[in-house]
């Protein structure tokens, strides 16, 4: 529109002044009364320009509010810049946090002499509030409740830009050793955690305490290198050292490589029966992943593994377990997998646990998903269990993503 009146005016300008030279003898009255038509039109042209910018700027704020998600922006804070995340959606969130709840129902059938669960249950149920709290921080609140009441599984205020690079988290969260402590009932690959996890990490609680973290990227033309460190209490004078390097690479367009280094010093629980000063843990992770672009929502694959050493002091040795498991994306909504489990126990190496699993999962959609799972655990002691699983998680709200 701007350019057709532009276009009119400049028509209209050329035109008079053609005017004007063809007609210079004309009398000086006539010469004034062309000369007020002019001024006539530029000012409606401007009142037209006016107009028009002041509905075009309406319109461009309108569509910045009703846009889900903006770029980060800046805010001028005391003379400086701060990053501002989301826009006015966002913003509106610090009164009204995004809200989630996921079920999780399972059931069971066979021979399990080590689980006094009963066939069917509602196992878990996960409630979740995420919200921005001011342009330094976000908070993270995660309650679970079961049979046995209602837990604060992790709270932590995180912030994602601190000096130097760093991310900083302070509250209740799990560890961030290896790939399957941090890693919430309704993201693990499997319906139950594996034999390593429950004898070595502390079971389905896993390394979960208050404590503070820090994390930094570490820049280089090889690999995405992220460095973390945390510090936990277990009690007034049972603290826990945390270190882990993580490695990931590209190894082509549709395929990649995650490797991981873990180690962990001091209580190991928050259970002051359970807590030891002198607890030494250390992990090794890797995960391959191939995802082909052209059909990546009908086909995938992934294998992982995990190995882990736990010493409690010096008069014990070291017990190790380890597992190993791939999944295979058979279709768009069909998956299917297998798991091999060995662990040692933690107070007692001499004790070895074994297994094997096999999964076939079912998406209906995002928000649900249907899985079974065959397990077979082979006890220290001599009892073999074998048992079928089956597994219905559902949610609704909103749930942030998780870590890749």
């Amino acid at each position: 529109m701007r350019k057709v009146l532009a276009q009119a005016l400049g028509a209209a300008l050329v035109y008079a002044a053609a005017a004007g030279s063809a007609f210079g003898q004309t009398p000086p009255a006539e010469r004034e009364a062309v000369r007020q038509e002019i001024e006539q039109l530029r000012e409606e042209f401007n009142q037209l320009r006016r107009q028009y910018d002041e509905r075009l700027t309406a319109l461009e704020l309108r569509l910045t509010a009703l846009a889900p998600q903006a770029p980060a922006q800046t805010a001028s804070v005391d003379g400086g810049t701060l990053p501002v995340y989301g826009n006015v959606t966002a913003l509106s969130k610090i009164f009204n946090p995004d809200i989630a709840v996921i079920g999780n129902f399972v059931g069971a059938a066979g021979h399990h002499p080590r689980d006094p669960r009963p066939s069917l249950d509602l196992r878990e149920v996960e409630a979740s509030l995420q919200a921005v709290v001011d342009p330094y921080a976000r908070a993270d609140f995660f309650f679970g409740f079961s049979r046995d009441g209602v837990e604060i599984e992790e709270g932590y205020l995180t912030f994602p830009a601190l000096p130097g690079g760093l991310l900083a988290r302070a509250g209740k969260f799990r560890s961030a050793f290896g790939r399957v402590n941090p890693m919430h009932v309704h993201i693990l690959p499997w319906i139950d955690r594996p034999l390593v996890s429950q004898n070595l990490l502390g079971g389905d609680e896993g390394l979960a305490a208050a404590g503070l973290a820090a994390a930094r990227l570490v820049p280089n033309p090889w690999v995405f290198l992220e460095i973390t460190g945390e510090l936990s209490a277990a009690g007034r004078s049972e603290l826990g050292y945390l270190a882990r390097a993580r490695g990931y690479r590209d190894v082509s367009e549709s395929a990649n490589l995650d490797l991981g280094f873990s180690w962990f010093s001091g209580a190991a629980s928050s259970d002051a029966a359970d807590a030891s000063a002198s607890t030494r843990i250390i992990g090794i992770d890797g995960t391959f992943r191939y995802r082909p672009l052209r059909r990546a929502i009908y086909q995938r694959f992934a294998a992982r593994t995990e190995l882990v050493w736990r010493r409690e002091d010096a008069n014990v040795a070291s017990a190790f377990g380890a597992y190993a498991g791939a999944e295979y994306q058979l279709a768009r909504r069909w998956l299917t997998g297998a798991r091999w489990d060995y662990s040692q126990r933690a107070f007692d190496p001499r004790a070895k646990d074994t297994g094997a699993s096999w999964m076939l999962t079912f998406w209906p959609s995002e928000f649900s998903q249907i899985r079974g799972q065959y397990r077979r655990t082979r006890y220290a002691e001599g009892e073999t269990a074998n048992d079928l699983l089956l597994q219905l998680l559902f949610s609704i709200g909103a749930h942030g993503a998780h870590p890749f």
